[in-house]
């Protein structure tokens, strides 16, 4: 599953801190800025279920 996050980059950085409890997450891309809102970035995660032991 591909998912973007946007926002400032402590809310980035907080959410890929939650993604990582749930999930596994395979690839990650650079933050990129967003040209409609200053300091916000847009952040695109790919993810896998994490699977149980």
């Amino acid at each position: 599953m591909r998912i973007r996050l946007e926002g400032n980059r402590a809310e980035l950085t907080l959410g890929m801190i939650h993604l990582r409890q749930i999930f596994t997450v395979t690839s990650m891309s650079r933050a990129f800025p967003d040209r409609s809102r200053p300091r916000n970035y847009r952040l695109y995660v790919t993810i896998t279920p994490r699977k149980s032991h």
